[in-house]
């Protein structure tokens, strides 16, 4: 049985988790979303798509 979640939604429940189990102020999660819009503005962006899409593969365990 195959389940497809969004990465978004997944990163979205570890925010939670962490502001509600692990006392990670509101305002430092705002901040870390925001670095990553910005850090997605710059030459780094494909790399880390490279490297976000490669670490989904191994857990899913798909190879082409």
């Amino acid at each position: 049985m195959n389940v497809s979640l969004p990465l978004v939604f997944v990163l979205g429940a570890v925010a939670w988790a962490a502001i509600k189990f692990l006392g990670i102020r509101l305002w430092v999660a705002v901040v870390i979303a925001l670095f990553g819009f910005w850090l997605s503005e710059t030459f780094l962006a494909p790399a880390i798509e490279s490297g976000t899409r490669t670490g989904v593969d191994v857990v899913n365990d798909t190879n082409d």
